[in-house]
């Protein structure tokens, strides 16, 4: 493939846009040299980049877009609410539709309010946590890698420059599937954690009752227990990975597939918490949410179409069923090419993503950035492997092919060395102190 047209605009992107992408993950740091297409268009799981290229994608906008790009009823229900008006002075009657619509798939909560990004929601739960309990301290799980883009938790990573100490010591966290480590944390901070935040489940599911036992934790140390279904939600099950783990939070947070792309987000939970939000109780009230776009018309609308696809639709176990498909084929090539401990697939089919290691088993850089080398020259544009709606049987099947061509040269690296292999610098991690 030639990438001439992404090349030349990559330094324009820099001169403008800082790291070149308005998202990390999305930058060109995160795709072996000269290989980062900027892209055109996309329709369902394909995508054209800027020379003509076509791709396969897995991932699609950091998992997002679940049912598929340019989703056409999706697409329509926003365009009918951009005829009607984007934002007015009052409510529009669709936000209440949208709320209800929600809170039908979402069992669990009482009350919802909107954002527009993930970042915005969960930052919300960490505020009203505070304002609930009067504590200040947020307890994190340390083996979920991202919450929100303010300063309680990027102070947490090793991208922290710019925050001040004091803000980086009021966050703390505890290991996923020990609740001894959460323990440890109560005993060690009694009567200061507001809240305890973790995903249902990243790559690892929940051993036995884990997350019945960080609600108990929580509710007998006097914590908000807050579920954060960015990924698990719209994904794992119609209702979140509480529904499919059945353990309802106090609070919890969607966003990412709830409105296939478009930007939505959402802060729900229990109303005796919610209601400290709005104004008819005795307390302080808390500032939550209160965005200038935060109920803009066409993201609501195509949350509400996208809500409602899911109700009509089998779009979970759909995905479930492309992701458990690519699973066995990949594996096949896995152990035809002897590659088991080198080459591994992680998590849920429908959330699957690879791991890359080198002669000693240990995770590689190099050899990640030559399998997305391999894959991308042939079409396969997947830093994860995670499924939409709209991969077909016959798209999986195609990938699994992909891979397995690219998974020679992978077994030729190992033998012979990758440097032989690997064209230009090894990609970085996201979260790193330096370039």
């Amino acid at each position: 493939m030639v990438f001439k047209k992404s090349m030349e605009l990559r330094e324009r992107f820099h001169a403008r846009i800082p790291g070149g992408a308005h998202t990390y993950a999305k930058g060109d740091d995160q795709y072996p040299e000269n290989m980062a297409p900027i892209i055109a268009s996309g329709q369902g799981c394909l995508l054209q980049d800027v020379d003509g290229n076509e791709f396969i994608e897995f991932g699609a906008g950091l998992r997002a877009v679940t049912l598929g790009h340019a989703y056409p009823s999706v697409v329509a229900a926003a365009h009918a609410q951009m005829l009607r008006g984007n934002n007015f002075v009052r409510p529009a009657a669709l936000e209440l539709e949208c709320a209800e619509e929600f809170l039908g798939l979402v069992t669990g909560a009482e009350m919802v309010k909107f954002g527009k990004n993930g970042s915005d929601a969960v930052s919300a739960a960490v505020r009203i946590s505070r304002a609930y309990t009067g504590r200040d301290l947020i307890a994190v799980c340390a083996q979920h890698p991202f919450f929100s883009v303010d300063d309680w938790f990027i102070g947490t990573t090793p991208m922290s420059a710019g925050i001040p100490s004091r803000i980086q010591e009021m966050t703390v966290k505890f290991n996923y599937n020990d609740p001894d480590s959460l323990r440890s944390l109560f005993d060690q901070y009694p009567g200061q954690i507001a809240c305890v935040i973790l995903e249902p489940e990243k790559d690892v599911p929940p051993q036995g009752d884990f997350l019945q036992k960080v609600k108990e934790l929580c509710h007998a140390n006097g914590a908000v227990f807050v579920l954060d279904e960015m990924i698990c939600g719209f994904r794992w099950h119609n209702g979140g990975g509480q529904a499919y783990h059945n353990v309802v939070p106090d609070l919890a947070t969607f966003g990412k597939g709830m409105g296939n792309g478009f930007s939505i987000s959402a802060l729900a939970g229990t109303a005796e918490i919610m209601k400290l939000g709005g104004w008819m109780h005795d307390r302080e009230r808390v500032f939550l949410l209160s965005l200038t776009h935060g109920a803009e018309g066409p993201s609501l609308g195509a949350a509400l179409e996208t809500m409602r696809i899911y109700g009509r639709e089998p779009v979970v176990q759909t995905m479930w069923d492309r992701g458990e498909r690519l699973v066995k084929a990949v594996e096949r090539s896995i152990a035809a090419h002897h590659l088991e401990g080198h080459v591994a697939l992680i998590g849920r089919p429908c959330n699957l993503v690879y791991a890359t290691r080198d002669h000693d088993r240990k995770p590689s850089q190099p050899f990640r950035t030559l399998f997305l080398q391999e894959t991308i020259s042939r079409g396969l544009l997947a830093p994860s492997l995670v499924v939409n709606y709209s991969h077909t049987e016959e798209v999986i099947d195609r990938t699994a092919e992909i891979i397995d061509s690219a998974l020679v040269v992978y077994r030729k690296a190992l033998d012979e060395g990758v440097e032989k292999y690997l064209v230009g610098r090894p990609v970085q991690p996201v979260f790193r102190k330096y370039h």
